[in-house]
Order: C-alpha cells, then structure tokens, then sequence
C-alpha cells in the first residue's frame, strides 16, 4: 500500500481548453448547444418552496424527524440548489449578470449560510486556474491533508466538516477580493431569511435548514461528488472526472464534469448532448457510475487521501480577470473569420 504524502505535481497546462478546441474543430454543431437556459429559475423556485415547506412541516416534530428528513430528503434539495447556484455563477440563466447573481442568491437562502456570491469569486479561477493552488480554491490546503490523513476517522471528520475547511483555504488565495457590495447583500438576505424562518416557524426548522446543508456537502453520499471530480481515484494521468449515475436525475446532470469544464458555456440540461455527440473523448476517459460506492471507497481505502490531487505552478498566459468561456470565445473567433468566396 503506497501512502502519499505529497501532491501530484505537474508541468503541463490543464487539460480542458485543449480537449474543447480538438472537440470543437471535429464537431461545430456543438457549438449549437451554447446558450441560457432561463426556465432553470423555475426549478430554483421549486427547490427553494420544497424547503420552506419540509422545514414547515418538521418544526414540530422529534429531532429524530428532523435529521431523518434532512438526511433523506432536504441533502438532496440542497445539493440541487447547489447545482442550480453554480448555473448561476456561469450565468447560464440570463443575458443579465446581476440577474443571474439574484437568482443565485434567492437559491442560496435555504442554505442559511451566505456562499452564493462567494462561490462565484472562486470557482470561476477553479475554471480559469485549475490545480494552481493560490488561486484554486478547490484545492485542499497541505496542512489539511496532512491533519485529515489516511484513515477513515480522518476523512469522515473532513467530510462532516468540509464547509469550515473551505473557509480556511480562502486564505491562501490572496489576489482574490473577499468582500464587496455583493457579499454583503448576500449575507444581508441570508440573516433576514433565517431570522424570518426562526421566528415563524421555530428551531426545529432552522436546525432541518442547517443539517440539510451539512448533509448536501458532506457526510453523505452526496459528499462523494466532491471526491469525484478531481480527485485521482483511477490513474495520476487524468485529473477529471464525470459520474455518469442516476443521480444526475436530481442532480441536474452536475455528474457530466468533464463536459462541463469542457463546455462551461452549455446549460445543465444540454451536457449529455455533448457526450452523445463526441463519444470518443468521453467514453475512453476514466468515470464514475455511483456516489454510493466512491463515498465508502473514499472512507475505507487507505490509498486515497487529500494528496491524491494534480497541482501546477504555472498558470500559463490565463490573465486573472479571465472568466472562463473558452467555448464560447473559441465559436465567437471561427464566427468572426471572413467566410471564402468561391465562384
């Protein structure tokens, strides 16, 4: 058994913008793909109203109910409310940025914790940096993976904790700006919010609001989704990864990873189009087929930690305002060619 103790280091750029450009070159047609999906509000609208009504319904009740019904059923809601505030952060709601920041902010309300406006500032340079650690705040910190370990108390503490270990790592990412008007509206509306919930309907359904977040992130099933994406379960040579389960049903197809970093100009519901139209780039890269099953492995497999992650310390020429369309900005420059007259 090979324990690692440090990071993948690499010295090739990340991988993605090349895959999009080679994809984009033996099928344009994707380029069809590329737009806003704005009837997604509706589903926020849903989510959110799900919420409210679950806490209403549990306010009263033993706390046996309260975390049963956030482990079964507000996870999941909250998870997809997650899904639906990542749509938002690449504005693939409206032509409006700011619309689209409300509506990621009207989604994060059953959340409690203020993270809508926040999650837009960093998993942008997810995107545009992924795997150089001062700007990718997906990265874990090295103090974190050396403090989690390899063992499965390690691990499970890390996944019942992951959001406060996220909030240590936004030290480290020092070019990035914390605070502005945005963040502060958003942690305004998330007091309003939770002050309305607690006085209208009590504790209980506070407590349901808050369990359903932890749950969604971290000590759950659903927690494996973040083991998923980047993390080096198959091979050190790929460092992406889709889930091609049945919970991307209610998952709103975050599982399509891959074709999401590939295409982060394409809505949720049009990312299996992008595997059904260039299968040989997708069906020959290592994926997942259950959360399930990556949770316990994730546990109980003393061979994958935190380390088990790609870093680079070069950014390439990726300016830091960069907001990573390079989908879309590659269809805009093959638009903009002068087209061949031929008589």
């Amino acid at each position: 058994m090979i324990k690692k103790t440090d990071f993948v280091y690499s010295s090739e750029s990340e991988p993605h913008r090349i895959r999009t450009k080679k994809i984009l070159k033996q099928f344009p047609q994707l380029r069809n793909l590329i737009g806003k999906n704005p009837n997604t509000i509706f589903a926020i609208v849903g989510l959110v109203a799900f919420q409210v009504v679950l806490a209403w319904l549990v306010r009263d009740q033993s706390w046996w109910w309260v975390f049963g019904a956030a482990y079964a059923l507000g996870a999941f809601a909250d998870h997809a409310l997650f899904v639906m505030i990542h749509e938002c952060t690449h504005q693939l709601l409206f032509k409006n940025r700011n619309a689209n920041r409300w509506a990621s902010m009207f989604a994060n309300l059953p959340q409690i914790l203020p993270s809508a406006i926040s999650f837009e500032k960093y998993h942008i340079k997810h995107h545009s940096f992924q795997g150089v650690h001062e700007l990718d705040a997906d990265l874990p910190n090295k103090w974190e993976a050396k403090l989690i370990g390899h063992s499965f108390f390690g691990k499970a503490m890390w996944l019942l904790f992951f959001p406060v270990f996220q909030l240590f790592r936004l030290s480290r990412l020092r070019e990035i700006h914390p605070i502005d008007g945005w963040i502060i509206t958003n942690f305004v509306l998330q007091v309003i919010f939770t002050t309305a919930i607690a006085y209208f309907m009590g504790w209980h359904a506070v407590a349901f609001l808050l369990l359903s977040f932890s749950f969604s992130v971290g000590l759950h099933p659903l927690g494996a989704r973040w083991i998923q994406e980047h993390y080096l379960t198959h091979t050190e040579e790929q460092e992406t990864y889709s889930y091609y389960g049945n919970l991307n049903v209610v998952a709103f197809n975050v599982g399509f990873h891959n074709e999401h970093h590939d295409f982060p100009s394409i809505p949720w519901n049009k990312l299996p189009e992008i595997k059904k139209t260039a299968p040989e780039y997708y069906d020959t890269l290592y994926y997942h087929t259950s959360w399930t099953k990556l949770f316990f492995r994730f546990l109980f497999d003393r061979e994958i930690s935190l380390f088990n992650r790609i870093l680079r310390k070069d950014r390439g020429r990726v300016a830091l305002t960069d907001v990573s369309k390079p989908d879309a900005e590659m269809s805009r420059a093959e638009a903009a060619k002068p087209e061949l007259i031929t008589e």
